[in-house]
């Protein structure tokens, strides 16, 4: 009898743990299921307020076209989010009488890139084509600007002597060569009336002309049959022949502050080199920016100092365009509100790389709080800013193994996080998409606008330069910008503009400078 009442309390007691495991199982798969309906009902309302159709995308063309035009008008009364000027005011290269080696120095903050490469025009593409990076000594740097300009003429000695000319083709008299200045990602460079500075030299300030000159005189002295390229830069308010192609523009704004202008100038030059009807470059990378070929007529704000007749490049600085129409959500709200510039660069922190992983980050974080998307802790590294960059987001985004297992080793590496379902890694993807084809239409309908600006979308073929690694490298942002172009024109138009890589290769700009026709005056 003992042994029944035993065994009896023994059966009951296993099966009161047994139900307590139930329990205890049926409350954590219920937590678990509020918790990803949780993360659904964000992403949804997230992709919601990301969505980008096609009569969206119009109103953000059609607003972009009328900023346009208003930063270019003469009237004061006129405003626009953009500030454009005009960049470029001499001939751009033909593709067809460019013949022979061009030489081009883009001067960096701490190096010289060298380039060089033969056109042999009727838009062949380059041949021989040389580059050379060469890292300029501290005693260099904490020397004289004449110092500076000696230092680049020997190594352009040493750099023509490896890539001489054929002896058919040298120059009876001087010359182009296509010059470059790049300030760092530090935004540490500026021109400020006739002044550059560059802030890793000890000489840091020079004016524009004493540049010019100096480093002319430095390649005379070093027997160089070669000349810095002339460029009138209106935009620097200089009235006399400034021989400076600037790798980065510059301008002073109407609260004084220097403002950075990615050059395009060079890629625009080297595509209308390659295609006649290039009218456009736009750079896509970690900034974005986009320059376009015009009339002088365009351009009534500066009628006084631009020539009669003739193109321009009109630089829009479209990074920061802002509009009512673009599809902005709380988390670009709190990423431009913690930022270095609130309230500016809006249109750049949507569309451009360095951003885009910083938006997905902000969507994951509030899915660890809110739905334990991680667990019942948040990940300490998931709350460091701009710690998912975008080449790592792009790997995830085109992970196409059956369980994401690049969205795993990714999420490992950079956040150290583990043991995420497949299921979890999904939801990851489906954020970077949801960014990825935001940024992507946004630049789509940014390219339209400048067509539609220059009244070519019916009836003539446009063809836009591309630039930068997030279109070059992240094939899923390419596709879609493609894509929301197409869905805009349709059938009819599509066909009207062509959105192509850039022709010659990274650093090639100074060089396709070189080769642009001498202005008539």
């Amino acid at each position: 009898m003992k042994q029944q009442v035993a065994l009896a309390a023994v059966t009951t007691t296993a099966a009161t743990v047994m139900a307590v495991v139930a329990l205890v199982r049926q409350y954590w798969k219920a937590k678990q299921d509020r918790q990803w309906g949780k993360c659904q009902r964000i992403l949804r309302k997230f992709s919601r307020d990301c969505s980008t159709p096609v009569p969206k995308l119009w109103q953000v063309a059609n607003a972009m076209v009328s900023d346009m035009g208003a930063s270019l008008s003469s009237s004061d009364e006129a405003t626009s989010s953009l500030n454009m000027f005009v960049s470029y005011a001499s001939p751009l290269p033909t593709g067809i009488n460019e013949k022979g080696m061009y030489y081009g120095v883009n001067l960096r903050q701490t190096k010289i890139l060298m380039v060089c490469g033969r056109l042999q025009g009727k838009n062949q593409p380059i041949s021989d084509l040389y580059v050379d990076e060469v890292p300029i000594p501290s005693s260099v740097m904490i020397g004289t600007s004449q110092e500076l300009y000696d230092y680049i003429a020997a190594e352009l000695v040493k750099f023509l002597s490896a890539h001489p000319e054929k002896d058919d083709e040298a120059p009876a008299n001087d010359k182009k060569l296509g010059f470059t200045v790049s300030s760092g990602d530090d935004q540490s460079t500026a021109i400020s009336g006739s002044n550059i500075k560059l802030k890793n030299f000890a000489a840091d300030t020079t004016g524009v002309k004493d540049l010019i000159t100096g480093m002319n005189r430095a390649l005379e002295k070093h027997g160089l049959k070669l000349r810095v390229h002339a460029l009138v830069s209106i935009f620097t308010c200089l009235h006399y022949s400034i021989n400076i192609v600037y790798k980065r523009h510059f301008r002073v704004d109407s609260d004084s502050r220097i403002e950075q202008v990615d050059d395009i100038v060079g890629n625009l030059a080297g595509g209308r080199y390659y295609d006649k009807d290039c009218v456009a470059a736009i750079t896509l990378g970690m900034g974005t920016n986009a320059a376009y070929v015009d009339t002088t007529q365009s351009a009534p704000r500066w009628h006084d100092s631009l020539p009669k007749k003739g193109e321009i490049v009109i630089c829009m600085e479209w990074g920061n365009f802002n509009t009512c129409h673009l599809p902005i959500t709380q988390y670009d709200t709190s990423l431009d509100a913690a930022s270095s510039n609130p309230g500016r660069r809006i249109f750049e922190k949507m569309i451009s790389g360095m951003y885009l992983g910083e938006i997905v980050r902000r969507v994951l974080v509030r899915m660890a709080q809110e739905a334990a998307l991680f667990g019942q802790s948040v990940p300490p590294k998931l709350l460091i800013p701009y710690l998912l960059r975008s080449p790592d987001m792009a790997a995830m985004h085109q992970d196409t193994s059956e369980d994401r297992e690049v969205v795993h080793e990714k999420l490992k590496e950079i956040f150290g996080i583990t043991n995420l379902t497949t299921m979890a890694r999904e939801l990851v993807a489906e954020v970077c998409d949801i960014v990825t084809e935001r940024g992507a239409r946004l630049a789509g309908a940014g390219t339209v606008a400048i067509v539609k600006k220059l009244g070519r979308i019916a009836n003539r073929r446009s063809v836009i330069i591309m630039e930068g690694g997030l279109y070059e490298h992240y094939r899923i942002f390419r596709n879609y910008l493609h894509s929301g172009v197409w869905e805009m024109l349709g059938n009819e138009l599509s066909d009207n503009i062509v959105v192509e890589h850039s022709h010659g290769g990274a650093g090639t700009g100074p060089l396709f400078l070189a080769a642009s026709p001498t202005p008539d005056s």
